[in-house]
């Protein structure tokens, strides 16, 4: 397969290409990352089982979203490509350090993104992927109703498939949805905005992993506040642009319900704990 990953790389950038350098990296999900050089170019390499080609598909579009509309730093796509069994997706290697961290500059940025609002209903206009699992992004006129079917309610029927009943289905999305009566207009969301999925290279700000979506912004930042939450500077410098509005306390809650349950979905463990937990919180 690498010698396949070699050929696409060099149809891509015009020149011959083939690594010298691979050093597999960690990762959490279910493909390998690889980082790949020569003593010219340094690439990102995805690796996954052929099944996760629409995934890496989705990836680069999403990738290209926020390329087009946000003031981060995100990697180019180079190539994608597959052999029998495999698929890769190759990624501009961003060099990245933790030594120039400029968090209210990442914050700001992240707000002027949400303030754009070019989309007037709630969705995508394609399905995409949270992780490794699928995620409907039927269009909606109401967001409250988009969250409460298309985010919790899939992920709840997900569980129930594998046996698991955390709540009624059914009598839960019909709690939730009076608990999101704020009016807000559609923001491009990142979909999966925590530490993890964010770097800096040279002190500017940097996103991997995107989910995108239209959606209500305080998505990205309940988000961001649930298993790392991010140094106070990010949420000076995004309240500097865009303050939070009055209820989001409320609204955090609710809104980490979801990366719960699809952490719940893919790792079971102490998530399906944590996830019922929430559940009967909000139920009270």
């Amino acid at each position: 397969m690498w010698n396949l990953v070699n050929q696409y790389i060099s149809d891509a950038i015009h020149e011959h290409f083939e690594f010298t350098r691979k050093t597999q990296l960690p990762c959490n999900a279910h493909a390998r990352l690889f980082k790949i050089e020569n003593d010219h170019h340094c690439y990102l390499v995805k690796v996954d089982h052929i099944q996760a080609l629409e995934r890496f598909e989705c990836e680069v579009r999403n990738h290209d979203t926020l390329i087009r509309d946000s003031d981060f730093l995100v990697a180019d796509t180079i190539t994608i490509g597959s052999s029998i069994e495999f698929c890769f997706l190759v990624l501009e290697w961003l060099e990245t350090s933790g030594e120039l961290e400029d968090w209210y500059t990442c914050g700001a940025t992240l707000a002027k993104l949400h303030a754009r609002h070019e989309q007037k209903m709630y969705g995508l206009e394609e399905d995409n992927y949270f992780f490794d699992l699928a995620q409907p992004n039927q269009w909606h006129k109401k967001w409250e109703v988009f969250f409460a079917e298309e985010r919790i309610a899939w992920q709840l029927q997900l569980l129930a498939e594998k046996g698991i009943k955390l709540v009624d289905i059914d009598l839960f999305v019909e709690l939730i949805k009076p608990m999101l009566p704020h009016q807000v207009a559609p923001s491009l969301l990142h979909g999966h905005f925590w530490r993890g999925n964010i770097a800096f290279s040279q002190g500017k700000p940097c996103l991997f992993c995107p989910s995108c979506y239209y959606g209500d912004r305080e998505i990205d930042l309940a988000s961001s506040e649930l298993f790392a939450p991010l140094p106070h500077a990010f949420y000076e410098g995004y309240d500097s642009v865009y303050p939070r509005m009055e209820g989001y306390e409320d609204r955090r809650r609710i809104y980490q319900l979801y990366p719960l349950l699809c952490h719940a979905n893919m790792f079971a463990g102490d998530y399906l704990k944590q996830a019922a937990n929430h559940i009967d919180d909000l139920c009270k």
